[in-house]
């Protein structure tokens, strides 16, 4: 039987914000190095909480987090995001040419609405990077602005099976509980019965998002936001397992759908069971590789609906084939109308090469994916860097052999609104 935990708001204890002192915010782009220092760097007292942080991520992510180097500095590798302990906090930003922090937070913040489904508005994110706060306040005032607004309008019911023992029935008996009750002789009715609570599973994932932020935020807007949250979810219990909570999302509840998976992000570093255990921390990374590869895929479905079939992930063709039957199955990342091939590459391009610092695997991979398809075209697609040409297609080869063209091309991520248009330039083929 659950019982909601009563914790009236009266009583509770107004949370204020950490000091910036309290908390030092080091910001480092991905390849970058932040100095160990007790004076104006991270303070050698947080290393190991860190790198402890990051073993955990790096099992998640598959690839390495920071690094601690032997002329005491801290590398960063390729990942976005937040890590916390106790006294420190490290974001680390892409690298993206020709912005400073706060324009890079913005593009980034738009890169994460579009591959996370946040629908921000423009007006959202370009209030939030002129306030110039990390990563991880923009996402938590994402998070309470929007809860507000929905919890203000009514916090979702639901009737919810319960267990009461009573004096006189309501509902139905539970024969196997009042069995126990006739041996104890209680002279009380084992119930149950259905009663309409907002202690349900997707209030008490959202309760339990906002309990961990408070203890994360460190702004006057956003702490303000939380303790109206606090007294809204008053009735709602502390989930012991948010992420395991069988959230039932249907048309009842639409307004929170949204938020409930920006609950599970924010929680989701922190309740993942791993092999390295629970660290003293928190944590919200992101594999640029990965983003990247979502935001172009997701513009892309948008940006060519009208015209286009865009397929991600697919996994419809193999690379050979032997007596058995097809072998080594292929994904590449973008297929557009079956025969234009897109796989996305986070990586810096050399325009003082002929070859552009291009890798010989990945056009191996492209000519692979080429011959499967039988593609008239391939696009390697990166993120445009200063020296090279405009965005877009910026090389066009032949594949030997072939009528395929094999295109390289790019897209300036520090401009995200252009990002769609320029995407449907490189499928219009426009060299």
């Amino acid at each position: 039987m659950r019982v909601p935990m009563k914790h009236s708001y009266a009583t509770q204890a107004i949370l204020l914000p950490q000091s910036e002192s309290a908390v030092g915010t080091h910001t480092v782009e991905e390849w970058r190095t932040l100095r160990i220092d007790s004076n104006d760097g991270v303070p050698p007292t947080s290393v190991a909480p860190l790198l402890r942080i990051a073993e955990r991520e790096e099992k998640r992510l598959k690839q390495k987090v920071i690094k601690e180097r032997a002329n005491n500095k801290l590398k960063a590798f390729q990942v976005v995001g937040v890590l916390s302990v106790p006294g420190t906090q490290v974001e680390i930003l892409p690298k993206i040419d020709g912005n400073n922090n706060g324009s890079v937070r913005h593009a980034l913040t738009r890169m994460l609405s579009v591959a996370l489904s946040l629908n921000l508005a423009e007006s959202e994110s370009s209030s939030m990077s002129i306030q110039r706060r990390d990563l991880l306040e923009i996402l938590i005032q994402i998070f309470t602005q929007r809860l507000l607004v929905a919890a203000r309008r009514g916090i979702p019911r639901r009737y919810m099976l319960q267990g009461e023992d009573l004096t006189v029935l309501r509902g139905k008996l539970d024969i196997d509980r009042q069995l126990v009750q006739d041996a104890s002789h209680t002279g009380k009715l084992a119930c149950i019965f259905d009663e309409l609570t907002v202690d349900t599973p997707l209030n008490r994932v959202l309760y339990t998002a906002v309990r961990q932020l408070v203890s994360l935020s460190r702004t006057n807007e956003n702490i303000r936001r939380l303790n109206e949250l606090l007294a809204r979810f008053e009735n709602v219990t502390e989930s012991a397992n948010p992420l395991r909570e069988n959230v039932q999302l249907d048309r009842t509840n639409v307004p929170f759908h949204r938020l409930y998976a920006l609950a599970r992000l924010l929680l989701a570093r922190d309740w993942q069971t791993t092999s390295v255990g629970k660290a003293e921390g928190y944590s919200l990374l992101f594999a640029m590789n990965d983003l990247f590869e979502v935001f172009i895929g997701k513009s892309m479905r948008v940006a060519l609906r009208s015209q286009y079939e865009v397929h991600l992930q697919q996994e419809s063709h193999f690379a050979l084939r032997d007596g058995q039957g097809d072998i080594f199955q292929l994904r590449p990342d973008i297929v557009v109308d079956d025969d234009i091939i897109v796989d996305t590459k986070w990586k810096r391009l050399d325009p003082s090469k002929r070859k552009m610092g291009i890798s010989s695997a990945d056009v191996y991979q492209m000519l692979t994916y080429a011959n499967a398809y039988q593609a008239k075209r391939v696009v390697l697609l990166y993120p445009w860097c200063e020296g090279l040409p405009e965005q877009g297609i910026c090389t066009r080869w032949q594949v030997s052999g072939s009528s395929t063209l094999f295109d390289v091309a790019t897209v300036d991520v520090g401009n995200p609104d252009e990002v769609r248009p320029v995407l449907r330039e490189i499928i219009h083929g426009s060299a």
